[in-house]
């Protein structure tokens, strides 16, 4: 098992904090993994993106340049990043911001609406961990035991207070994601 995923969007979505729960995540379960962030100077606004691989054997390179899974969160993303989805891959994104949506035919895509759910919710900051639950539940290349270890892992001690509401939120992702094709 070998799975290549980019996670984009920008800064203050939690990109970078979701590639690194994922990562933590197939850690806790026992696979190899690359994590490598990307991201612009500027930090609130400017684009950002992480490549985060998860396999049973060792990994040769983190250098990617076509993706099993391609999570986007803005349009600049997709704009970017839609065409490096391997044919037969999957495309996740958040339809918020999006003007065009995916075209292509030879893959999977799939809608999570993550920023109007967290907001139902009542908690914009989960937005991230309900597009990690769409993750877990189109693609489970971690199980939703060891999210939530990788969660718990990567959030400093300070935050564990957060843990129950972002369980939740990854629970919710799970079920909310819809196939578009």
């Amino acid at each position: 098992m070998k799975q290549e995923i980019i996670i984009a969007g920008f800064g203050g979505q939690g990109v970078l904090s979701l590639g690194k729960i994922l990562a933590y995540s197939g850690i806790m379960q026992g696979l190899e993994v690359t994590w490598m962030p990307s991201y612009g100077p500027e930090m609130r606004g400017g684009t950002a993106n992480v490549t985060v691989i998860l396999s049973d054997l060792p990994i040769s390179s983190p250098i990617v340049h076509e993706y099993d899974t391609v999570v986007v969160l803005n349009q600049q993303s997709l704009d970017k990043f839609e065409e490096t989805v391997k044919p037969g891959g999957i495309l996740i994104y958040d339809p918020n911001g999006i003007t065009h949506p995916p075209t292509r035919t030879d893959i999977s895509i799939f809608k999570v609406d993550a920023t109007q759910e967290a907001a139902r919710m009542g908690n914009p900051r989960t937005f991230n961990m309900i597009v990690l639950g769409a993750m877990i539940g189109v693609s489970p290349n971690v199980t939703l035991e060891n999210a939530f270890k990788g969660l718990e892992k990567s959030l400093p001690e300070r935050l564990h207070k957060t843990l129950p509401a972002n369980r939740e939120a990854i629970q919710v992702g799970m079920n909310f994601v819809e196939k578009i094709q």
